[in-house]
């Protein structure tokens, strides 16, 4: 069953980039807020990598049971409600001074965001339709990229001035905007079963290991995160105290990377057009991680926190086009009522995957300075890329294979029909499938 619209729905498009860019902001507001807190007060590297998970554990234990809820329940409850109930959250997590209880607070506020995340992204394809789809996924990343550029520098200046309660209660209030547009937002998904097929049977359930090239991509984006996101947790204290950095620089340094995410967004948005072939867009994908992971690496050479700026721009332009041909990706071939649960699996394993780098960070910080650590994120990162581009191309080269019979088909069609002449008008056959774009 197909929800795609005839027209593009462009006026729901900019409602969910608002409130996935407002809601951004809050949360890498609050993100930020609590980090430089406990950088402040003396903690370590395990207490910061500690509260990091707390942010990401939820995503990745509850990716199975969110992603459901996207597809089954209407996406306005799960917006209206995850939204007051993260407002919320927040709210109390402003009041809240005990290490513990902050934890646990924070935990269920990305608990929430298991919820919204899934439920956004599978919204985007519903509302345009497959050719404004990489300009709407630009919108979206966009969104997200501003409110993570705001968040951290927003941050640094607030926590600086103010302490981190006024931050948080900003965070609070942030999340009103996204029960704001849950209610205004027309195209709306979720509740639906999966739709029979012409000749009467149910349509076959997806499964991602039915899919080996969307198998591939996904194994290979977790698996450089895992093995790169020790940066996460290690540039604030490489920029803090191996530069002699204040918190606002810190703000900026970190600002800088969502500043190249956006812009990269949209250059490659362009270029999405030009990948045919779904195998040479997820590898493309996985070079942009590669782009990544060399800009990380080319960080930890410099003397001054400053000279950070640019590379993490470079950066951060890899990073908006990994993540729009990840999206198109999954669009492509994921069917529309399994979108949700798609892109919570998929979301799942990147949050997982740098919950090993959380970890990875913190142990390591108590053992070594930040600046060779931060070295060895990078390379770690681009020997990912270049191990997992093997399984990637394979299961590239399998698919390609496997069409072949079929395009030589309709080659040979094509060269009977002139001979025969035009076959006369008639219906189209009711059991006749037509492949998904770009498969």
């Amino acid at each position: 069953m197909s929800f795609t619209p005839v027209a593009s729905r462009w006026s729901d498009v900019w409602l969910v980039t608002a409130a996935r860019g407002i809601s951004s902001c809050g949360d890498f507001l609050a993100a930020s807020a609590l980090t430089l807190a406990l950088q402040s007060a003396g903690a370590g590297g395990l207490a910061v990598s500690g509260l990091l998970m707390a942010a990401t554990l939820p995503l990745v234990v509850l990716a199975p049971l969110t992603g459901r809820l996207a597809d089954r329940v209407d996406s306005r409850t799960l917006l209206v409600v995850a939204g007051l109930a993260q407002s919320g959250v927040s709210l109390a997590l402003a009041y809240t001074g005990h290490p513990a209880l902050v934890i646990v607070l924070v935990g269920l506020l990305a608990a929430g965001l298991a919820v919204t995340q899934p439920v956004l992204a599978a919204l985007v394809p519903a509302m345009v339709r497959s050719e404004d789809l990489p300009r709407a996924s630009a919108l979206h990343q966009t969104a997200g990229t501003l409110g993570a550029l705001a968040g951290p520098a927003l941050a640094g200046v607030l926590v600086g001035s103010f302490g981190t309660r006024i931050p948080l209660l900003v965070d609070a209030a942030s999340y009103l905007v996204l029960v704001a547009a849950g209610l205004l937002i027309r195209t709306r998904r979720g509740g639906a079963r999966p739709a029979p097929t012409a000749g009467g049977t149910p349509a076959v359930a997806w499964r991602l290991r039915r899919d080996p090239l969307l198998l591939a991509t996904v194994t290979g984006v977790a698996g450089v995160i895992a093995a790169v996101g020790a940066i996460n947790v290690v540039e604030v204290f490489f920029i803090r105290e191996t530069l002699g950095s204040s918190t606002t620089m810190y703000g900026l340094v970190t600002g800088s990377w969502t500043l190249g995410v956006l812009v990269g967004a949209w250059i490659f948005a362009r270029a999405v057009a030009r990948f045919r072939q779904d195998g040479a867009l997820a590898r493309a994908g996985l070079a942009m991680l590669g782009g990544c992971c060399l800009m990380v690496l080319a960080a930890a050479a410099v003397p001054t926190a400053l000279l950070i700026i640019p590379i993490f721009l470079v950066g951060g332009a890899f990073n908006g086009g990994n993540n729009v041909f990840g999206n198109v990706l999954m669009a492509r071939r994921v069917p529309e009522t399994a979108r949700g649960r798609a892109f919570a699996i998929y979301g799942g394993a990147v949050q997982g995957a740098a919950m090993v780098g959380y970890l990875t960070g913190g142990l390591l910080l108590e053992l070594l300075d930040p600046r060779p650590l931060v070295a060895a994120a990078g390379l770690a990162g681009l020997v990912a890329v270049a191990v997992l581009l093997v399984p990637l191309s394979r299961a590239a080269r399998a698919e390609r294979a496997a069409r072949l019979p079929e395009r030589a088909a309709r080659a040979a069609v094509a060269a009977v029909e002139p001979a025969v002449g035009p076959r006369p008008a008639r219906e189209p056959d009711a059991g006749l499938a037509t492949p998904a774009p770009g498969r």
